[in-house]
């Protein structure tokens, strides 16, 4: 029973990284971490465990990095073609 305890720890705390990571994407300083966190331990774990935790975990850290960088790559690009 222990052990199975310890082996969810990793593909759950991706999986609350990845949701994080969605749920603050208006917040970088908070967002980036838990996506690029998310994004670790989920492919940690998957290799590990193989559990569908890990995998919804590394998704959803794929997608809310992704989602970042893109809403703050046409922010960044919007304040310099303004200023030209």
């Amino acid at each position: 029973m222990e052990k199975s305890k310890k082996t969810l720890v990793m593909p759950i705390s991706s999986l609350v990284l990845g949701i994080i990571s969605i749920f603050m994407i208006t917040i970088y300083y908070i967002s980036l971490p838990c996506g690029i966190l998310a994004i670790i331990f989920g492919a940690k774990s998957k290799k590990k465990t193989g559990s569908k935790f890990s995998a919804s975990g590394l998704i959803l850290g794929i997608i809310g990095l992704s989602l970042c960088v893109f809403i703050y790559g046409f922010f960044i690009s919007g304040i310099v073609l303004s200023s030209l």
